[in-house]
């Protein structure tokens, strides 16, 4: 049986493209946006020792360095005016996501619809402000213990601030400008491109250090197979979905009897995609950034055991993210994705019953012990697409970018954007057939000819 997703790639061609104007319009933008941002990532922060920064970031590249460049697509490496990345943005709404969870009036704005969500927005906006002003702060501090500032003082830490919380806030507009004119999900393209522009350099590195005998012909075949292995498990896991059998009574419209169907709802294995690797990885590179960037100087019993303790490849770091990847799928996927009272309401409201559950509470009930089931396979292969590679680059020095979080980031965007194309391009081929069929019924109407007269 031929899939919906697979009915419409058949359908897509180069000819449907380019008669979609409004699609190649949204892709034209997009990649306009995207161009805007990895030329932003060029752009230094003024008074950063080009030098020195350049020799800190080779020290660093394979460890904690690698991971939050990888996120900000190489502004870190550079210190260029996007050196936070959307990384503020991401933990706002993590935070501001947990609150609405627990606190009753933030819930209630959140049930208002459309005004709701937008104050929920402003809200995160504002969090994104005190977020990227404290790590700029914490970071412009970090730079001239480390001996990374030109002309360290009050003017250095302003200009750092200013000019790291308006990248932030830049590619957050950016980000939002995507999302509702372009195509995809505009975070998660710029986090996608920020980590397909660095792939090059760090294969030619990896091949490099073959050459040199710093790892052998057998770990890089081996590595090979494990990217494509990994590559096809994702795509087979995002795939994959588990179908809640819907039932719809026979009902009458006027003076029209119409038969009861069947129909089924499908549950994504992991329905919250990658945020939630996106969210864990985010909240752990907080901390150990500053203790990175600090480590040149001497610094304190807090950030020394973080830093000892909380890189990549440590035990606490790898019990942490694993934890906190279970955590944000059940938290994402109940709260923001898939929420079962909705789905519950919706069906009761079209008079839709899975069979042998009572419509309204039950069957949000019957829905949720689906869905939580489902998450121990989605949570797990979340943790083990994540997990694995990290302790193989751990073990053999592997580059950071053929790790399972950013393999699970490209692919999941890569899937994400295509199917939107594709529903693009299935929207316009419906528009053309309406219009066609419109305009074949007015020349019918212009060519009717009354009866001829003796």
């Amino acid at each position: 049986m031929v899939s919906a997703a697979e009915q419409m790639a058949a359908n897509t061609s180069w000819a449907a493209l380019g008669k979609a104007t409004d699609l190649r319009n949204r892709i034209l933008f997009t990649i306009g946006l995207l161009i805007v941002y990895r030329l932003g990532t060029f752009i230094p922060v003024p008074g950063i020792d080009a030098d020195a920064l350049r020799q800190f970031m080779e020290q660093a590249g394979q460890g904690i360095g690698g991971m939050v460049s990888m996120f900000t697509g190489g502004a870190l490496g550079r210190m260029g005016i996007f050196a936070l990345g959307i990384m503020p943005y991401i933990s706002a709404s993590i935070i501001v996501q947990l609150l609405t969870s627990m606190v009753p009036s933030l819930e209630q704005i959140k049930k208002e619809g459309e005004q709701g969500r937008k104050k929920i927005n402003q809200y995160t906006r504002y969090g994104t402000v005190a977020l990227a002003t404290a790590q700029a702060y914490g970071l412009a501090v970090s730079l001239e213990q480390g001996d990374l500032a030109t002309d360290p003082g009050m003017y250095f830490r302003m200009a750092c601030m200013i000019t790291l919380v308006g990248g932030t806030m830049f590619l957050m507009w950016l980000g939002e400008q995507i999302t509702q004119r372009g195509i995809g999900n505009g975070i998660s393209l710029i986090i996608f491109v920020g980590i397909i522009a660095e792939v090059p350099a760090s294969i030619a590195q990896f091949f490099a250090s073959g050459r040199s005998g710093a790892i052998s012909p057998a770990v890089i075949i081996g590595v090979i197979l494990m990217v494509i292995a990994v590559i096809m498990f994702v795509v087979f896991m995002e795939r994959a979905l588990r179908k809640i059998h819907i039932q719809y009574p026979r009902r009458q419209v006027g003076m029209k009897v119409y038969d009861g169907g069947s129909s089924h709802l499908p549950v994504k294995v992991n329905p919250a995609g990658v945020i939630p690797a996106i969210f864990a990885s985010s909240l752990l590179l907080l901390p150990t950034t500053i203790s990175a960037f600090s480590s040149g100087a001497a610094t304190g019993p807090v950030m020394s055991w973080l830093l000892a303790n909380f890189g990549p490849g440590q035990p606490l770091y790898l019990l942490f993210f694993v934890a906190m990847i279970v955590f944000f799928a059940y938290f994402y996927t109940f709260n923001v994705s898939f929420k079962p009272d909705d789905v519950a309401n919706n069906l009761k409201n079209q008079n839709g019953f899975v069979p042998g559950i009572r419509p309204g509470k039950k069957t949000a009930e019957y829905i949720e012990y689906v869905v939580n089931r489902i998450l121990v396979l989605g949570s797990g292969y979340l943790a083990l697409v994540c997990l694995l590679p990290e302790v193989l680059r751990g073990q053999f020095a592997i580059p950071v970018y053929f790790g399972g979080t950013s393999v699970l980031i490209v692919v999941s965007v890569t899937m994400d954007t295509i199917q939107q194309v594709q529903s693009h391009l299935l929207a316009h081929q419906y528009e053309g057939l309406i219009e066609k069929s419109q305009l074949r019924g007015r020349n019918k109407k212009r060519t009717k000819r009354g009866p001829s007269r003796r």
